[in-house]
């Protein structure tokens, strides 16, 4: 094929859908990084929400139950909805972990977060429907587009740990039709407090008592994936503990990729009214996204370990939280030191929220700084840190907070990336 020819097949036009669909900019940023470390730069590559299995191994007895289950031929496929083993298991797992009493038939299994997600808005949301989400947050914004719905970005503030408020979201929730919310919260590693979530449960009730009988309820789809992940005194609040009346309009979604630190094993849940979950269910059956039943076999096996669960759980946020607060200090140093950095104090997940304010600098080619883009640059060439600029999650371009991702880190290299820090920043023009 000449290029000529290939140049005009990339041309042809496709569904408005796809041709619109935005790539992740995540997964660009990553490329280029990449493309640096191929050409022999070390980098500190804190870009990814995922762990390095090296460092963050998932449980050993997880991973024997897994090989047990190939072993005795689990691999054809499982139950729409998932094998009954597991969804018993997870509904045991959150009535004694959460505290929330939802049967077996109200679990849905899925590969992972992504597929549930995507269901809960194929089952919720209709074309043109208004759908309201906080921004910095995770892929709610290509997700309402693959819904063909209308977005509606509402912009956090920093004084807020990132997290939306009620008095930020009412003016949108008049004919919405999804709100959709998470916490702890990807990008931030912040949470809810118990008094924020209610406050904001109230408004959904309040909309919903507003609508005619029989017409569609505006829904909560709540993304709990880190739930697990909370340090200190930080607790994890959800819409049904708070307020029980919140059960019939809210669908949650978890799973283990995060808590057990197994991202590519692939195993999810949502939970929530029977109606809905059966439908998101109709959904993932036509497209095939089920969790392997091995894996299902095995998670199924190992969450009834409650014990050997709370173990391997207190030893993952004990680590996690020690790189979290290393960094944390790290950037409050470099605070106190006059740089122009903050730091959110890290309250759950595997995330620090940070501030490098550099736009009344000149890069040391004399070049003014003016976009985030050209931070991100800088500090991927001088202090060879990648990490995520919050426009990636639907903020603003002018943002200048950044996600740090630690599941990668190694303990030992965060002296060094302070360091460095510190030492390409001496290197700008005032």
């Amino acid at each position: 094929m000449g290029l000529e020819q290939l140049q005009a097949n990339l041309k042809m036009p496709v569904a408005k859908m796809a041709e619109s669909l935005m790539g992740s900019e995540i997964i660009k940023l990553a490329g280029e990084i990449n493309d640096k470390i191929r050409k022999g730069q070390q980098i500190y590559n804190f870009t990814i929400g995922d762990y390095d299995p090296a460092i963050f191994p998932i449980p050993e007895e997880l991973k024997q139950e897994i090989v047990n289950a190939y072993n005795q031929h689990h691999t054809n496929y499982p139950a729409a909805n998932g094998i009954a083993s597991l969804r018993e298991s997870v509904a045991r797992y959150i009535q004694t972990f959460q505290g929330l009493n939802y049967s077996p038939d109200e679990f849905l299994i899925a590969a992972g977060a992504r597929p549930l997600i995507y269901a809960a808005f194929q089952t919720l949301v209709d074309p043109g429907d208004k759908v309201v989400f906080p921004v910095p947050s995770w892929n709610n914004n290509h997700y309402t587009h693959l819904s063909h719905a209308n977005p509606v970005f509402v912009e956090t503030k920093p004084e807020n740990n990132f997290m939306p408020t009620a008095s930020e979201l009412e003016p949108h929730l008049q004919g919405a039709g999804l709100l959709a919310l998470c916490s702890p919260l990807n990008p931030t590693g912040t949470v809810f407090t118990p008094d924020g979530l209610l406050e904001i449960c109230k408004l959904v009730l309040a909309e919903n008592k507003k609508r005619a009988p029989g017409a569609k309820p505006l829904y909560l789809l709540y993304d709990q994936i880190y739930w697990t992940l909370t340090f200190g005194t930080t607790k994890h609040a959800d819409p049904v503990s708070l307020l029980p009346e919140m059960r019939q309009y809210t669908v949650y979604v978890d799973g283990i990729s995060k808590s057990l630190a197994a991202t590519g094993v692939r195993v999810g849940w949502g939970f929530g009214p029977a109606a809905v979950i059966d439908k998101m269910k109709n959904i993932l059956g036509h497209i095939g996204a089920w969790a392997p039943k091995a894996e299902q076999v095995a998670t199924a096996a190992f969450l009834n370990k409650h014990q050997a669960v709370n173990t391997f759980m207190d030893s993952l946020k004990t680590r996690i939280h020690e790189r979290l607060m290393a960094l944390y200090n790290g950037f409050e140093k470099l605070r106190s030191e006059g740089f122009p950095v903050r730091a959110i104090a890290p309250q759950a997940a595997i995330y620090l929220t940070v501030s490098i304010e550099l736009t009344a600098y000149q890069l040391p080619d004399g070049t003014p700084i003016t976009q985030t883009e050209q931070i991100s640059g800088f500090l991927l060439e001088h202090a060879s840190l990648a990490v995520v600029p919050f426009y990636a999650f639907g903020a603003s371009r002018s943002s200048t907070w950044y996600r740090i991702s630690v599941g990668t880190c190694q303990l030992e290299q965060i002296p060094q990336v302070i360091d460095l820090l510190r030492s390409s920043m001496l290197k700008l023009r005032k």
